[in-house]
């Protein structure tokens, strides 16, 4: 059902495949070679853009260290994006420019909305392998989204690696009891059908369910209901912070000792600037290893440099940005198979390749070898709020999902 992979605090022995591949003594940037187009619609501006920079920055980030060792079979990597304000008609304004005006192999999307809007053209046009910022279960359905892929697990698999944690601490043969508390939106109810059946599966017993506007906060009732079921775990989704921090509150005030969980989007650091030591205890789901956590790697010292290098006063660098980056080693590895193979970087082709990632060592953004499975990567760790230091601490090993 799943394997459960030893936590891996300890550095990976050994360069990565990309690393390995990728990284020669003085590299030089190839100036024979047509450059590989990384395109993207990233959200600058608008309602998602305290993400969207980060994402951006890690993207050009990591463009510019893959070009510093050599770029991708000796082609140099141009990144070429557009502003979308998180709007998708601009979105796809922005696809229709940027491909109109260059060959792109890959493509960061910014929404659900814009990749399922421009899935049927993507579709026909079989040029182009599309992620992003979405982790929607939808876009996993190989029949309607060949040729789009997740960076990380879908929501339900989000869902699914949380509740195996929650099964793993029950006691005494006793049930662990749930609550789901989702915003009224497509994202929030993505996972909850199959978290459902999941938990069943597990014998974790889901006891309320809660929906909310986005970013509400008067959730008195909300909580009343949650206090008559007095659930050992509330797993959060479909929200940034608010209304988290409402509950958290409230419900501690009254006494209860339910933990608190969230999904990727929320379980960045801004739950704890915003709450600080209220944010205490608090858990996320997170596929990637935190920039300030303890662990290391080959690329994931390059990336710590890297963006030292490009922004030494930045600091720490959220979510976003590893997302970012690992969304272009994804499509660094699949661009490299699909060259190597000899074959034409056409989606198809390009798919297959990603089809064929199987225990790829991601040189320590994630701490366990990966395998791509039904266009995604279904991996990963419950971290915890240290709100005295700041920063999220890893409380189980890695989950991969079968």
């Amino acid at each position: 059902m799943f394997r459960n992979i030893l936590k891996s605090g300890r550095r990976l022995a050994g360069l990565g495949s990309l690393v390995a591949a990728l990284t020669v003594a003085a590299p030089a940037l190839a100036q024979d070679k047509e450059p590989i187009v990384f395109g993207g619609s990233i959200p600058l501006s608008g309602v998602f853009a305290f993400a969207g920079v980060h994402l951006h920055a890690g993207l050009t980030d990591y463009t510019s260290w893959i070009n510093s060792q050599g770029g991708i079979n000796g082609h140099p990597v141009k990144y070429v994006m557009e502003d979308t304000g998180y709007e998708v008609d601009r979105s796809v304004a922005a696809f229709k420019k940027i491909t109109g005006s260059n060959t792109v192999p890959v493509y960061y999307g910014d929404s659900t909305g814009f990749m399922k809007t421009i899935a049927s053209e993507l579709n026909s046009r079989g040029t182009t392998l599309m992620s992003g910022a979405s982790f929607a279960t939808a876009l996993t359905d190989n029949e309607q989204y060949p040729y789009q892929f997740i960076p990380g697990p879908n929501y339900s698999q989000m869902f699914g690696i949380i509740l195996e944690y929650i099964a793993s601490q029950g006691e005494g043969g006793e049930k662990p009891t749930v609550a789901f508390v989702y915003s009224d939106t497509e994202f929030g109810k993505d996972p909850i059908e199959n978290g459902k059946e999941k938990a069943a599966e597990l014998g974790v017993d889901v006891v309320e369910e809660i929906v909310t506007k986005p970013g509400s906060v008067d959730v008195s009732a909300e909580v009343l209901k949650l206090r008559r079921v007095r659930p050992d775990y509330v797993v959060f989704h479909g929200y940034v912070l608010s209304p988290i921090n409402e509950f958290m509150v409230q419900m501690r005030q009254m006494g209860l000792d339910t933990q608190f969980m969230g999904t990727f989007w929320s379980s960045d650091k801004l739950i704890i600037d915003k709450m600080g030591a209220d944010a205490d205890g608090y858990m996320g789901v997170m596929p990637y290893n935190y920039y300030d956590s303890q662990e290391s790697g080959p690329m994931l010292d390059a990336l710590r440099a890297q963006a030292e290098k490009s922004d030494p006063e930045a600091g720490y660098r959220p979510t976003g940005y590893m997302q970012g980056w690992f969304n272009a080693m994804v499509w660094t590895e699949v661009v490299k198979r699909t060259l190597d193979a000899g074959k034409e970087l056409n989606a198809e082709n390009m798919a297959a390749s990603l089809a064929s990632i199987k225990d790829w060592d991601t040189g320590g953004i994630i701490g366990v070898p990966v395998t791509a499975k039904n266009m995604s990567f279904p991996v990963g760790r419950i971290w915890r709020v240290n709100a005295e230091e700041g920063r999220y601490e890893p409380v189980s090993d890695w989950i991969q999902l079968d």
